[in-house]
């Protein structure tokens, strides 16, 4: 078995933990009366991230392994977690607005306004510059690119109304 192997198993793992934890959030968001913003583009987001990933274990399973940008996605790893742990169970791969919930702002959500995206974005170039596959992390980085453009402004604006609404969160 290779790193690259390894490397690729750890992370569909860690992608496998991420839906389980997303779906159980979602449904207790659901459950405490939240909805659902512009679910349209939720497809698109997760047949590129499947799609990046089988690409990974199809193309780069014996890679060899820079070992710089593994200790690179690694570190984006730690800050997953950091966003993770700071929004806990409101965490999930939807938008999802509950009436009356206040926006974040402690944690990575201090310094940055979608930290999560801002990992993904790292995710998405450094994982396969760590497999040797500069020309894939270009391609699905583009991709990437366009899916969060439409997924940023949907869930900004879903948070936008959200604050407009709530009278018991005051201007943000």
């Amino acid at each position: 078995m290779t790193l690259a192997t390894i490397v690729l198993a750890l992370v569909t793992l860690e992608r496998l933990i991420e839906l389980w934890i997303a779906r159980a959030n979602t449904a207790r968001l659901l459950a405490a009366g939240g909805q659902e913003h512009a679910p349209g583009h939720y497809r698109a987001i997760v047949l590129l991230h499947a799609a990046w990933l089988a690409g990974l274990w199809v193309l780069a399973r014996d890679a060899p392994v820079q070992t710089g940008w593994l200790v690179a996605f690694l570190g984006l790893q730690a800050v997953r977690i950091w966003v993770l742990a700071t929004l806990g169970r409101r965490w999930t791969t939807r938008i999802i607005v509950v009436p009356g919930e206040r926006l974040e702002q402690s944690g990575p959500y201090r310094y940055v306004a979608h930290p999560n995206y801002l990992v993904v974005v790292g995710e998405i170039a450094v994982l396969p510059l760590a497999l040797s596959m500069p020309l894939y992390a270009l391609v699905f980085s583009i991709l990437n690119a366009a899916v969060l453009t439409v997924r940023i402004r949907a869930e900004n604006a879903a948070l936008d109304s959200a604050v407009r609404r709530s009278p018991s969160r005051g201007s943000q």
